[in-house]
């Protein structure tokens, strides 16, 4: 990660400047020669800082919300890159944690997994537990990937994988996000087939795991 180009997306963001931050993401791009270090190296610690800038009261939420809502446009601009050359099988469910509406970084996720050959379903923000378990029997994935952005949902995720885990004792489940970076590894350990994923590499680890 280089701090430069995240301080100059997140000035961007906070000016509202689409263009401009489309520029920067797309030179990093090029820089880089990868889709996921874009997300990963500069996207999301820009939206992790203003996130804290945020709940500091250093920024407004108006100015929160349209620096997530550029970069999502940006996200979509990006698509073509994400269609893989080989496909598998496979599906993917991609949610928020019920009552969460910061959705960059599942879609993040479900692009992962659509870069490696998964057909993705992303669901984004704040979808009841009992729908995500409804339609999930109906497409039934091979994982379903939870996203937790604020740390106070943390107790919703934790029903929502009790919940999901009654209806469904086998499904794979990935949970990650900045609403985890303060929790312990060891509170998530005691469900089994669940998986904390701390960066989007981690995912491309976790798929070659499963092909191997």
């Amino acid at each position: 990660m280089n701090p430069y180009h995240v301080q100059s997306y997140v000035n961007e963001l906070l000016a509202g400047n689409r263009k401009t931050s489309s520029v920067l993401c797309h030179s990093y791009y090029k820089e880089q020669g990868d889709i996921l270090s874009v997300y990963e190296n500069l996207m999301m610690p820009s939206l992790y800082q203003i996130g804290t800038l945020w709940e500091t009261n250093k920024i407004s939420v108006a100015a929160e919300h349209l620096a997530t809502a550029i970069t999502e446009s940006i996200l979509n601009e990006f698509y073509n890159l994400i269609i893989p050359q080989k496909v598998y099988d496979k599906k993917v469910l991609a949610a928020c944690v019920d009552g969460e509406y910061h959705q960059v970084g599942i879609k993040m996720v479900a692009d992962t997994f659509e870069m490696n050959g998964w057909d993705s379903y992303f669901l984004g923000a704040n979808v009841p537990t009992k729908e995500i378990i409804r339609y999930a029997k109906q497409i039934q994935p091979h994982v379903i990937a939870l996203s937790l952005s604020v740390y106070f949902h943390f107790p919703q995720l934790l029903q929502m994988i009790q919940e999901i885990k009654s209806e469904m004792p086998k499904m794979e489940i990935l949970v990650g996000g900045q609403g985890l970076k303060h929790v312990s590894a060891s509170v998530l350990s005691e469900y089994s087939k669940l998986t904390y994923i701390k960066h989007l590499y981690q995912i491309e680890d976790y798929l070659k795991s499963i092909k191997s």
